[in-house]
């Protein structure tokens, strides 16, 4: 089903093209006519109308669902622990290991279990 709406947003992106394309014919036919520049015809202003209504409509099937905005809707069914728990922060190689000659490798293992009251008993 995406790709065929991913089709039809390729479509309606050669449909807004096209609106535009004829929009500049028409004004280089009104300065070959010497005529003055009133408005562009109202089959091109439906079309580019009509082409973005698709165009957005069809977006907006392909993108899914929307999330909430309020943050604490996501974060209600976590608890505090995990929140803090952050693996993108963690360092490995640090300058610990040549300023402390009883440097001591950390445990990967550690920092991937959960947080529980039993580890912070240790």
């Amino acid at each position: 089903m995406a790709i065929f709406n991913k089709i039809q947003i390729v479509l309606g992106f050669l449909s807004l093209l096209h609106a535009a394309y004829s929009a500049a014919q028409h004004r280089a036919y009104l300065r070959i006519t010497e005529q003055e520049f009133t408005q562009l015809p109202i089959d091109i202003i439906f079309q580019a109308i009509a082409s973005l209504i698709y165009i957005i409509y069809n977006i907006l099937q392909v993108v899914g669902d929307f999330k909430e905005i309020r943050a604490a809707v996501d974060l209600q069914a976590k608890s505090w622990e995990t929140l803090a728990n952050i693996p993108s922060f963690y360092t490995f190689n640090h300058r610990g290991k040549a300023l402390s000659p009883v440097y001591e490798q950390p445990d990967p293992e550690q920092y991937d279990r959960a947080y529980t009251t039993e580890s912070y008993l240790d």
